[in-house]
């Protein structure tokens, strides 16, 4: 059975041999960024301004195989009798809002695990990564208003200088954030657009910062987003202008069950051999909505080395980001030899 997400955006499509039990789900994400592709191949983005960049059409791919791998062989017979498996393939995983979306149509019911991938430009072809606990950080967006006084380019003195006060608010959270908490706490705080003025000799009114801030949350997270509006607080007092932030799209951290990440060990041991299997030694203090499946059911998400010496290498976000396409087979493998194990052993797996 097919049937669309919310608002006709994304799929849910469930694949049993069982009327009844529960359901492993396969969860991939579809989404693409605004970036200009850079690279010069034939299978570049043909959407201006908008690329692949962080691998979900290669996740798409990777469960999309997978399923039909599974379809195939329950047309021969090759499956566990129980065997009931769903595919969910979510919008809007960037904006940390697809997950819920899903979740609100339905996509976990029934469902007694899921398990997920992300394709890994730092890791070769032929090997993945199995992380046991937290995988990713949790990531808040940041939107910050500074509402100054415009005025002319060459009287700055009658102005209040929202891009002056902007870059002086950059530098500092940038210098002082890390130094206001344990050293080793892991904290990230980035700033990824600046909008601001519409002529080279005008100075605005007005400038947005937009970024965001990652941490492992818990007491740390609360206690970053309070010295940054304390920062700005005091900038503000000391420039004259004003000052707003917003926090939001909070996705929390991807936290891998135990018992999953021992299966997909065991799968990725099956399809490529025990020395290809990586266990991922810390935190990724990168941020996915693939966390707020796992505060409704037990799961797990591996990593998939997608480099060669021909192809991949440049990070995820890159407009050169590339993949070198013998990994896609591997994870389809490594996802439907999960899915049978799964099936075979019809356990319960408990939070942790």
């Amino acid at each position: 059975m097919v049937r669309p997400g919310p608002d006709g955006r994304g799929v849910i499509a469930d694949f049993t041999d069982a009327a009844q039990g529960p359901l492993l789900a396969l969860r991939a994400d579809i989404d693409a960024l605004r970036i200009q592709d850079a690279k010069a191949v034939a299978y570049h983005s043909q959407r201006p301004g908008i690329m692949h960049a962080c691998g979900h059409d290669g996740h798409s791919a990777v469960v999309l195989g997978a399923l039909l791998g599974l379809q195939a062989a329950r047309q021969q017979s090759l499956l566990p009798r129980a065997f009931k498996v769903r595919g969910i393939f979510q919008p809007a995983e960037e904006t940390a809002q697809g997950a819920l979306e899903m979740i609100s149509v339905g996509a976990l019911e029934n469902v007694a695990a899921i398990l997920s991938v992300h394709l890994d430009p730092s890791r070769p072809v032929g090997r993945i990564g199995v992380r046991y606990g937290a995988l990713t950080a949790a990531c808040d967006s940041i939107e910050i208003n500074i509402h100054g006084r415009g005025g002319h380019a060459a009287r700055p003195h009658l102005s209040l200088d929202p891009i002056q006060t902007a870059a002086q608010l950059i530098n500092t959270l940038y210098q002082s954030v890390p130094r206001a908490v344990d050293s080793q706490d892991p904290v990230v705080v980035t700033i990824g657009q600046i909008t601001a003025g519409d002529s080279a000799n005008v100075i605005p009114d007005h400038a947005i910062l937009r970024g965001t801030l990652r941490t492992l949350g818990g007491a740390v997270r609360v206690q970053v987003i309070s010295h940054i509006q304390q920062l700005a607080r005091g900038l503000a007092e000391a420039s004259g202008t004003r000052i707003e932030i917003q926090f939001g799209d909070s996705a929390p951290p991807v936290d891998n069950n135990t018992d999953l990440s021992d299966l997909l060990r065991r799968a990725g041991g099956d399809v490529l051999g025990v020395d290809r299997i990586d266990i991922i030694p810390r935190t990724s203090m990168g941020g996915e909505d693939f966390a707020f499946y796992l505060e409704q059911v037990p799961g797990a998400m591996f990593r998939l080395g997608c480099a060669s010496t021909e192809v991949g290498g440049a990070p995820l976000h890159s407009p050169h980001f590339d993949i070198a396409e013998d990994a896609l087979a591997i994870g389809a493998k490594v996802l439907a030899r999960v899915a049978v194990l799964w099936s075979e052993s019809q356990q319960g797996f408990n939070h942790g």
